[in-house]
């Protein structure tokens, strides 16, 4: 891991901006492999920023997004696509046939995933995934137990997974579904880079074991130690620990 270390989230978020874009002028039909969730938000803003300064193009680049609540189509509140659509979609100059993303409301969601793997194959794979780390170690919604999945899955989230994402649920943790869709471990693992963005306190813990521990199903993000091309990205607040 290359772990790099910023003063603060701004910080963080104005380096993995420019990582993007720099790897999308490098290839620019890049691959790019994207997660929902409060802390790429800031990165968001900056490539946002950057793509209306003429500094970055997606027009040729494609996307993959990480995962999705099962229950929830591309129209519904609270989904991942359309926090990613607020957020990124709507504010860069994607093609949308170039978007690909997980449908939690598929009739059959173990064939769902079989063609969302198949679709990430036929893409060529991921070039730059972007993955962020939740409280418990997870990444993507791999959770932490005694085995993990390696492909694209249908998982059960646990209690603390649904708490953290009641703010898109009106702070009803009840009503976060209870089961979601996820790039495995695996899947993750075969992308050629990826992009590692943790901030804020809560995050030290996960971050000094995802670290310094060893590899380990329950902690999930551990499994990013053995690929050969990950770049940590935190702030002094998730480095507490180091």
């Amino acid at each position: 891991m290359d772990i790099t270390i910023f003063e603060t989230r701004e910080h963080v978020a104005r380096a993995a901006a420019q990582r993007v874009t720099e790897a999308v002028r490098a290839r620019p039909n890049l691959v790019l492999g994207v997660p929902a969730g409060h802390t790429p938000i800031p990165t968001y803003d900056e490539l946002e920023r950057l793509h209306r300064s003429g500094a970055v193009d997606f027009s040729v680049a494609s996307c993959f997004t990480i995962d999705e609540f099962v229950g929830l189509d591309r129209t519904s509140k609270g989904s991942f696509y359309q926090f990613l659509i607020e957020h990124l979609f709507s504010r860069l100059n994607f093609d949308p046939s170039r978007i690909r993303a997980l449908d939690g409301a598929a009739a059959d969601l173990d064939a769902e995933c079989d063609r969302y793997e198949a679709a990430i194959i036929a893409a060529g794979g991921i070039d730059l995934q972007i993955v962020g780390l939740g409280r418990n170690g997870h990444v993507g919604f791999n959770e932490p137990d005694d085995t993990l999945v390696a492909n694209t899955h249908r998982v059960v989230l646990r209690e603390e997974t649904r708490r953290d994402n009641a703010t898109s649920f009106d702070g009803d943790a009840t009503l976060v579904p209870r089961e979601a869709l996820s790039m495995g471990i695996g899947t993750i693992l075969r992308a050629r880079a990826i992009l590692m963005i943790a901030t804020g306190e809560a995050k030290a813990q996960p971050v000094e074991q995802m670290i310094r521990g060893r590899v380990t199903t329950r902690l999930p993000a551990s499994f990013l130690q053995l690929h050969p091309a990950v770049e940590v990205y935190i702030d002094r607040a998730a480095a507490a620990r180091l």
